[in-house]
């Protein structure tokens, strides 16, 4: 490797440790952008590289920005705070069915609408159900998080990074269910199992059995058929193997001024409380993938991976969607499924051992806290309410959760054929 090409790794390794650990508790996207920028400014990469890099992640912009006006208009004309009165009405007092109420929401959100939708719309509703319940929201804000992850595989549009690791070319959804619908039902039961067993003792603590109840405005009402609808279009869309940003992008945009009209609310209001900084955070993570791939070593791994799909498929389908998993933890499952995505289409390897790593990189990142973009946005979201998960408290329970999912699903998949 030459001198050039260690400096490429150096900082993209520097600028990863930086999103992953946060040093003086320095936004995300800041050490992304720097990562990028100094790859840039010394000479790394030419200034054009970078922008074929920032390109690459336009549909996951638009996406971005369609799922968090969607869930801003939601939050800021009260459907969460409905939405959270009906839940814990409905548990009757149990946490332990409160838990499951949100846990089975969120394999409903993620399935239809992606794993960041779960992210940065059900979390906050979630979160405003704790407190209407005064129970301990941590067991419930964990279910959403990985359940996110979990539920990622059940459809092609339930997580963005599967159209990456396809390059586009999403299998037909008869033959998509046959290899994941299996798979992605046994890791969102453990993943359940595992989270309940954990957290039993939490759960085993009464809630409140019943909260007055406050009607749903007209704008509560507008922005919960914003959300269907966006639903309902998300999965035509993926259906007909098209791009989801621009159809996402333009949802939420109508939704929010929709909206904002229907409620005489100025738009501009919404805006100022969503977290931008998610944007330039995937930017960055986008250019700095670009850089480490102009190293070579997409190549390397592709000749590698071809020669062990030759010698065993069982063996390299097993051993790559694991390996996979473990890394999307190390720098993030967006740079890693990139890379994936590259690294199949120069190897040509056969469908099982790409299905199992589609399962490494939804399913990995339930291990760590900054082991995919869902999680980071629900980090964004939880911290914006007040409360603060660190890496080692969210390590406890991924460790444990993540692996029994992990391999439960890889295991099926393989018996599948």
């Amino acid at each position: 490797m030459t001198f050039h090409q260690e400096a490429i790794w150096a900082i993209a390794v520097l600028a990863t440790a930086g999103v992953i650990l946060r040093p003086f508790q320095t936004p995300e996207w800041v050490w992304a952008v720097m990562g990028a920028a100094a790859l840039v400014l010394t000479g790394l990469i030419p200034l054009t590289m970078a922008e074929a890099g920032l390109l690459k992640g336009a549909d996951v912009y638009l996406f971005l920005i369609g799922m968090m006006l969607l869930s801003e208009t939601a939050r800021a004309n009260g459907l969460f705070d409905w939405i959270a009165i009906w839940a814990v009405n409905h548990a009757a007092g149990s946490t332990a069915k409160l838990f499951t109420l949100v846990y089975l929401a969120g394999v409903v959100v993620t399935t239809f609408m992606s794993n960041d939708a779960t992210a940065v719309v059900l979390t906050p509703a979630v979160f405003a159900a704790a407190k209407k319940a005064k129970a301990n929201p941590l067991p419930l804000l964990f279910a959403c998080a990985l359940v996110a992850n979990a539920a990622s595989f059940v459809l092609p549009v339930s997580n963005p990074a599967n159209l990456v690791l396809y390059d586009g070319a999403l299998p037909a959804l008869g033959s998509w269910m046959r290899s994941f619908a299996l798979p992605s039902i046994l890791a969102i039961m453990t993943t359940y199992l595992v989270l309940r067993l954990m957290e039993r003792a939490h759960l085993r603590q009464d809630c409140s059995s019943q909260v007055e109840t406050i009607p749903l405005t007209l704008g509560g009402k507008a922005a919960f058929i914003g959300i269907v609808l966006t639903a309902l279009l998300l999965v035509t869309v993926s259906a007909c193997d098209l791009s989801l940003g621009l159809p996402t992008a333009l949802a939420g945009i109508g939704t929010a001024l929709g909206v904002s009209t229907l409620a005489r609310r100025s738009p501009i209001v919404l805006m100022r409380d969503i977290s931008w900084g998610v944007l330039p955070l995937v930017g960055g993570l986008f250019v700095l993938v670009t850089a480490v791939e102009s190293t070579g070593v997409v190549g390397v791994l592709a000749n590698l991976l071809q020669q062990a799909a030759k010698s065993d498929p069982v063996t390299a389908a097993w051993g790559a969607g694991a390996l996979l998993a473990f890394i999307s933890n190390i720098m993030n499952n967006l740079p890693a499924g990139l890379i994936a995505s590259e690294t199949v289409a120069q190897a040509h390897v056969p469908r099982l051992v790409i299905d199992n790593l589609l399962i490494g990189v939804d399913l990995g990142p339930n291990l760590s806290v900054t082991g995919s973009l869902a999680t980071i946005l629900w980090l964004q979201v939880i911290r914006r309410e007040g409360e603060e998960v660190g890496f080692l408290q969210f390590l406890r329970v991924g460790a444990v959760a993540m692996p029994v999912a992990l391999f439960t699903a890889l295991g099926v998949r393989l018996l599948i054929g």
